[in-house]
């Protein structure tokens, strides 16, 4: 029978008409379907119709045996977060000289309470002792990380629940020691001395610079991005750990400007009714998107026809070559750039194809994860977070700085939950907000 070594991906159809995308990741197979997607053991003990036809029914009851595991208890501790510090985006105005500056991992956020890794979301990572041992017992904040642009592989690693071998590749870098009081200059003292001159195989602490200016800044920001990092991180001299989003800790970012081709527009919806809400464009290369933000209320009334060319701002490009945070600039007035020719009798067609991009980068409705977007208009900061755990969907919304307003919404299947979280999605990104998934 065919498989699929570590890293390939195969498409097999299914009963919709976009196929089933399956995957092999450091041993961990996964299918797009939503028959493995909802399931509620760990992932690496899942199987669907479509790994056992690939892979035969004898291959996948040798990988998994007989009988797949039962649901897993949450303990008190995963159902709810760890007391982290979030960081708020810099506004390119603030003066950072003397911040602390260090690189923004491509890595899993992990909480160490002293006997246990958890994820934001307050879920246990299930390191194997040798990984833990000699861990103080006293709580860190760092980062699980495997390298640049290893995002993926990261995240199918520490998500097992078998304290496998895949472990060595990860290391543990520590930032931060929230319950050690102090100014963050004692904070990072402490960390020197526990974790410091190799004293663990798999944790170090995160190494920091001072920032001495705005030049120096760009010039560190441009020596990350180059070697392939996600951007920056400064913190404030002299802060306390605080809980919660924080201007004392700062995320920097580059975005890089390009243009697009209209193919359709989206209409909008809630404020935006009966206006434009998105564009449907596309990349020379064909790949198409939609860009629902950085349009005044005169743009959405007469946006950009299809057909024209417009320049749009990204943060970076997703594993499938999608524009991340993609915000409108200008209409332009040079001639198109050639793209793939498009049907013109299409018309959902663009915003289908769209959407499944969107869905396949940023890998909705994981159970247990957290989707957080910021929206800024001059006159209010907000921000939405939302998560989905079997049939619970749970949004938490507010000003940026406060602790907001959290609901949850039992669905009457884990199907019924996933339409419910997508349709929530779709309505906040139709009304501007801009997803961050740092």
């Amino acid at each position: 029978m065919p498989d699929l070594k570590d890293g390939e991906t195969v498409e097999m159809k299914g009963s919709g008409a976009k196929p089933y995308v399956l995957r092999n990741v450091g041993g961990v197979y996964s299918c797009s379907c939503p028959a493995w997607r909802n399931q509620s053991t760990p992932i690496e003990r899942r199987t669907c119709k479509h790994l056992r036809k690939l892979r035969g029914e004898e291959a996948e009851r040798e990988r998994l045996g007989d009988e797949l595991p039962a649901k897993p208890v949450k303990s008190a501790s995963e159902t709810k977060g760890p007391p982290l510090l979030l960081a708020q985006s810099w506004d390119n105005a603030m003066d950072l000289s003397g911040w602390w500056m260090s690189e923004k991992l491509d890595g899993v956020r992990a909480y160490w309470d002293g006997r246990q890794f958890l994820s934001r979301q307050g879920n246990v990572y299930h390191a194997p002792d040798w990984f833990v041992e000699g861990l103080p017992d006293t709580p860190l904040d760092g980062e699980l990380w495997i390298d640049r642009k290893r995002f993926q592989q990261t995240v199918s690693v520490v998500r097992r629940q078998d304290k496998s071998e895949h472990w060595k590749s990860v290391r543990l870098l520590v930032f931060d020691a929230p319950q050690c009081e102090g100014s963050f200059e004692e904070r990072l003292k402490y960390l020197a001395d526990t974790l410091g001159a190799d004293q663990h195989p798999y944790a170090a602490m995160h190494e920091h610079q001072c920032c001495r200016n705005v030049a120096h800044l760009q010039e560190e920001l441009t020596r990350i991005e180059k070697l392939g990092g996600e951007g920056l991180m400064l913190r404030e001299p002299g802060s306390s750990y605080e809980v919660g989003r924080s201007t004392s800790l700062l995320k920097v970012k580059s975005f890089h400007d390009t243009e697009a081709v209209v193919l359709d527009h989206r209409p909008g919806k809630g404020k935006f009714k009966g206006v434009m809400g998105a564009l449907i464009v596309q990349l020379p290369d064909g790949t198409e998107f939609s860009v629902g933000t950085g349009f005044s209320d005169a743009e959405r009334h007469s946006p950009p026809p299809p057909g024209s060319v417009i320049t749009f701002r990204y943060q970076e490009l997703s594993d499938g070559g999608v524009p991340r945070f993609p915000s409108y600039v200008r209409m332009n007035t040079a001639a198109p750039t050639p793209v793939t020719p498009v049907d013109p009798k299409r018309k959902k067609a663009p915003a289908k194809a769209a959407a499944a991009k969107r869905k396949e980068a940023a890998s909705p409705g994981v159970a247990g994860e957290t989707r957080y977007f910021e929206f800024s208009d001059g006159k209010s900061n907000k921000f939405w977070e939302i998560s989905i755990d079997s049939e619970v969907v749970t949004v938490r919304y507010g000003k940026i700085g406060t602790n907001g307003t959290t609901k949850a919404k039992e669905l009457a299947s884990a199907d019924a939950a996933q339409k419910h979280y997508e349709k929530l999605v779709t309505e906040k990104e139709n009304k501007g907000y801009v997803e961050d998934a740092s």
